[in-house]
């Protein structure tokens, strides 16, 4: 991408207000938080219901970006940057990519539905890749501002795109078609996922039916709802299992499909059984049906079809290390996309990158690894080693890179002790088998793993920042090692969402954070009084809940020379647990009067019963003494503090109440407190092991200890490495609960031990090894909770620490 920022102005119907109509653009950024912004870089200053991009522009031309796309100008910044000043800067984005999308006359694959887009593009990528050199939607990029960023991808290499759009309401896709244009369209599954959007089902799938309204083909399942639908003119390519009217008709026999198309009939082997993942298979195979690959090639290719792991796993690798594994593509705009989620996710301050050579960027060799080199320059990478022949001729004068000719050299040549303290990227393509180092360089745990969604936890974040008032700020609870969940990644993933402080239950959980690398202000809700030295000493904030309390900590501050160091007042409204209640009001302002040791931060109180309807009453009585007690706090010391008490279901049923900040909890972790809520969330945290052995088990023998179950008729067991030390209750055993085994139930039978527990999969067909999901999205641990008569917070926090936690973006 080259543009002279003149020429930009028509494009996208600016007002111009700068200095130099003639510099040059050679890079689109949304996110202030990229180290790739830089003196070529056009800003979008996108505006939403929880983030605004114009906050950032003092800060992004501090670091050198002069360019922006905004829909007011700053005053304090007139004059001292270019600003496009035009009505909608996220339609102007989408304007400049359909621009865009004009200048490349190449064909493009347009691939919506409910489910399968990713896989079917990731898959298209590796049929097609021998013939073309292709431009495609990094990741899941697919959204009303992922779609701009993936076409503002394309170069003049690139001789084929395959870009994929998601919608979640009506009039979405009609600003997606003109950016895509696509001129070979595909309708995978029409499903559930994004049903609240819509009226009904058909109304949803008229509306990504839009896509294709300028398209050469269709290619889709034969379906006579799809056909009432579509536009009389719209030329399809059908298939079917059934329809003798479908233009290929197919049978299924074992993993092999038969296909009879133009009266001649071939097979194919598909390497999967499940029957989202022949779907999917069969949408590519009617893409090389279309293209007229001969049959050879196509039970080559389609033989070879492999399972897609489209997502960023966060991992925890040997001496102090963290792994960021995404070892399953190698292209331009992936890295870049990876290097960011490095940089938000780094738990040290030195990075390496370990990358393969990189394919289908679409540039000339020399200048694609000159860019790659400033990508990696810009991203401080320290150390970079290169596998491949290619990377490692091009990138050989790169400072700090090591190289080696394939990953089998490395692998040789390992060397655990130089790894040690850094956050590692480790990125290949497929065929240099980077999942062998990632092996190598993770700490080894056993096979039982905590998977965490960063993208849920985004998603339910944004959720309840929707509930809220413009400028009421946002603390987010990650005490209990983040419920369970993992504080530090979690941290990190907050603080790249800019929330305004961090809640934790101890000091030492607050000085873990700072030794992580959190430098976002953190509050300790029971600080022992042993621990506020080293509280000072880590810039952690207490809670002060009692005149005693707050008399120690002055003098801790007076022996300090501490000046306005901030401390937060706790009020005991009613949950009587901590706080100062009404006759310690006086003394609480007598203490702090004329003081200039520490600085009331803010003020604030907890609800007891917000989640009960049945305590609604009580709820309110709570809010408006503790409205009455900080005024009467803030008249009397003449301050402006943060004041607050809307706690997760507060802040979903008490909205009217947000003071001045809210304190999010469990909601962030995918735990409502009731139906309509729960289903607004994601799911967050997915508890998944393997099987271990299988045994058959005869009638009148028992399982487990004491005997709890006896087998009435032969019964096949199998046994998972999971227990009570790992955080299972035992209330959940002795068929109260269950596991899932490929989405069937596998009741849990007899007494769970420490270290496993047994299922009975009778009638189901699994082996040793295989995946067993504890909780997720089945059975979610409100479920568990409700059976066994607990919340879900004792379940998420009693995850033992032993069980490995691995975060994940998509």
């Amino acid at each position: 991408m080259s543009f002279i920022i003149k020429n930009i102005i028509p494009v996208i119907t600016a007002k111009w207000y700068g200095t130099d109509e003639t510099c040059t653009i050679d890079n689109v950024s949304i996110d202030s938080r990229s180290l790739q912004n830089g003196s070529g870089t056009l800003f979008f200053a996108l505006v939403g219901h929880n983030h605004n991009g114009h906050h950032y522009i003092e800060s992004l031309i501090a670091k050198g970006v002069t360019n922006f796309v905004v829909n007011h100008i700053p005053e304090h910044l007139v004059g001292k940057a270019n600003f496009l000043l035009v009505n909608d800067t996220l339609e102007s984005l989408q304007q400049f990519a359909a621009y865009y999308r004009t200048l490349f006359d190449i064909p493009i694959i347009g691939i919506t539905g409910s489910n399968g887009k990713t896989i079917v593009k990731e898959w298209l990528n590796f049929l097609l890749s021998p013939e073309y050199n292709i431009i495609r939607s990094p990741k899941s990029y697919n959204s009303q501002v992922g779609v701009p960023l993936s076409v503002i991808g394309i170069n003049e290499k690139h001789n084929l795109g395959i870009f994929e759009a998601g919608i979640s309401t009506i009039g979405e896709m009609e600003k997606l078609e003109p950016i895509i244009k696509p001129t070979i369209g595909i309708l995978t599954n029409i499903g559930a996922a994004h049903d609240e959007g819509f009226t009904d089902r058909q109304q949803k799938t008229t509306e990504k039916l839009k896509l294709f309204k300028n398209t050469s083909v269709l290619i889709c399942q034969k379906n006579e709802t799809i056909d009432t639908l579509l536009d009389h003119n719209q030329k399809t390519f059908t298939w079917s299992f059934d329809n003798d009217k479908a233009d290929v008709l197919l049978t299924k026999s074992n993993n092999s499909i038969g296909i009879t198309y133009n009266k001649h009939h071939f097979s194919v082997s598909i390497p999967f059984q499940d029957a989202a993942s022949v779907e999917n298979s069969i949408h590519c195979l009617m893409v090389l049906l279309y293209l007229n690959y001969p049959e050879a090639v196509i039970q080559e290719r389609i033989a070879n079809l492999y399972p897609v792991e489209m997502r960023l796993q966060v991992k925890n690798g040997i001496h102090n290390c963290t792994i960021i594994d995404d070892s399953y593509s190698s292209d331009y705009q992936s890295l870049k996309i990876a290097l960011d989620f490095l940089e938000q996710h780094k738990t040290h301050q030195k990075k390496t990158v370990i990358l393969s050579d990189i394919f289908q960027s679409g540039f000339p060799v020399e200048e694609l690894y000159s860019k790659v080199a400033r990508l990696l320059t810009n991203n401080k990478i320290e150390r970079v080693i290169g596998i491949g022949e290619t990377i490692s001729r091009h990138l050989q004068d790169f400072k700090g890179f090591i190289s080696f000719k394939n990953t089998a050299d490395f692998l040789n040549q390992y060397n655990s002790s130089a790894f040690e303290n850094e956050t590692i990227l480790i990125k290949g393509a497929r065929n240099f088998h980077f999942e062998e180092i990632v092996t190598l360089l993770e700490e080894k745990t056993h096979e039982t793993v905590l998977e965490i969604n960063l993208n849920a936890i985004s998603h339910n974040l944004n959720f309840y920042k929707s509930k809220l008032k413009p400028g009421t700020k946002v603390m987010v609870m990650v005490k209990a090692f983040g419920y369970g969940s993992g504080s530090f990644e979690i941290a990190k993933l907050l603080a790249h969402h800019k929330v305004d402080y961090l809640g934790v239950a101890f000091a030492d959980e607050g000085i873990a954070l700072r030794n992580a690398g959190i430098d976002m202000p953190i509050i300790v809700m029971n600080p022992e009084n042993s621990a506020f030295s080293a509280m000072v000493a880590y810039n952690l904030e207490p809670e002060i809940y009692s005149p005693q309390v707050l008399k120690r900590f002055i003098t801790l501050a007076q022996q300090k020379n501490l000046s306005n160091y901030p401390i937060h007042i706790k009020l005991d409204t009613g949950m009587h647990r901590l706080g100062f209640e009404s006759g310690n009001l006086n003394e609480l302002i007598t203490t702090l009067q004329h003081n200039n040791f520490v600085s009331v931060k803010s003020i604030f109180s907890h609800l007891s019963a917000s989640d009960g309807p049945e305590f609604n009453d009580f709820t309110l009585q709570q809010i408006h003494t503790f409205d009455n007690w900080s005024q009467q706090i803030v008249t009397a010391l003449q301050i402006q503090p943060i004041r607050h008490i809307l706690n997760t279901s507060g802040i979903y049923n008490f909205p009217e109440y947000q003071f001045d900040m809210v304190r999010l909890g469990i909601g962030l972790y995918g735990v409502g407190n009731d139906e309509n809520e729960m289903r607004q969330l994601e799911n967050v945290g997915t508890l998944k092991t393997v099987i271990l052995q299988v045994k058959n088990v005869p009638t009148g023998d028992s399982v487990g200890y004491s005997r709890k179950f006896m087998a009435t008729h032969l019964t096949h067991t199998a046994t998972i490495p999971i227990g009570y030390a790992d955080g299972i209750p035992r209330s959940w055993g002795n068929q109260k609960g269950y596991v899932l085994i490929h989405n069937q139930k596998a009741p849990i039978i007899g007494n769970i031990c420490m270290d496993m527990l047994m299922v009975d999969i009778t009638g189901i067909d699994c082996k040793e090894g295989d995946t067993v999901i504890i909780f997720g999205e089945q059975p979610r641990v409100t479920e568990i909770a409700k059976t066994i008569g607990t919340i879900p917070y004792e379940i998420l926090t009693g995850i033992s620490q032993r069980v490995k936690r691995i975060f994940y973006k998509e």
